[in-house]
């Protein structure tokens, strides 16, 4: 029992290395002093990430991704929340059907998904527009939104919500004074989760961006078709840095949600 534990363990780790290297050789790539992506790195320079803060073209998209990001998620938080909660409400087909509806932009692939966002935003005149990278993102966020925040409403206690009614509380008023407090951290959990998905979704915005208005992930895909240099290494590490930031906010969140219902 204990030799098939250690095996197991091995197993997890060998895993862990294989699906996380590939984002670590990133970090080293960003400090050479070599003008080309060449992995080992030779000799150690800050010259890249100094190349990105003072490279408008750079410092544009992430401004863009996080002002983006944070619209996003402060939009699919409060649509994400509502859906999940009348979900709670529902039962049966109509409870399965709308749930599979409300997850769809997640099983449709991404290029399938950004022909089709393409094709209605350009007739809409979305195209290379804000309110287009909002909408096409906070469809791509809301379902983070709904898992997060269903997972949470599945063990809350609707009679404290009813308790609320009958002491005079409006259904509106008796939400957003019992009902949101209980399931606030699943609820920043989704809005974490939707910061996530906006700042690094590429397919999408590869299709509805132009030259006016880029993400961070467009531009680092537009330097890779002009000139290849350890700059876009650079912006790859501060994407991981800021994700995994947010990532583990959200899992601490969860965790005490858990702690909590404990």
């Amino acid at each position: 029992m204990k030799f098939s534990r250690i095996l197991l363990w091995i197993f997890t780790v060998v895993v862990a290395v294989w699906m996380v290297a590939p984002s670590l050789v990133v970090i080293p790539l960003s400090f050479t002093s070599q003008k080309s992506l060449a992995f080992p790195p030779v000799g150690f320079s800050g010259q890249w990430y100094e190349n990105f803060f003072t490279d408008p073209a750079w410092l544009g998209g992430l401004a863009n991704s996080l002002q983006l990001g944070l619209m996003v998620a402060v939009v699919a938080t409060i649509l994400g929340t509502v859906a999940a909660y009348g979900l709670m409400k529902m039962s049966g087909f109509a409870k399965a059907a709308s749930n599979n509806f409300l997850l769809l932009p997640m099983l449709v692939p991404g290029v399938i998904f950004a022909i089709g966002v393409y094709a209605l935003f350009l007739r809409l005149g979305l195209v290379g527009t804000w309110p287009g990278f909002l909408l096409a993102h906070t469809v791509l966020a809301i379902p983070f939104v709904v898992i997060s925040v269903s997972s949470v409403l599945a063990s809350y206690d609707v009679q404290l919500e009813r308790a609320a009614w009958i002491s005079g509380a409006g259904k509106v008023k008796a939400f957003l004074t019992v009902t949101l407090p209980m399931i606030r951290p699943g609820v920043l959990a989704g809005f974490l989760f939707a910061f996530i998905t906006s700042f690094d979704e590429v397919i999408v915005s590869l299709f509805i961006s132009n030259a006016y208005l880029q993400t961070l992930p467009v531009r680092m895909f537009s330097s890779l078709q002009r000139e290849i240099d350890p700059t876009i290494a650079a912006a790859a590490t501060i994407i991981m840095l800021i994700t995994t930031s947010v990532a583990l906010f959200a899992m601490i969140a969860r965790a005490k949600r858990s702690t909590s219902h404990d």
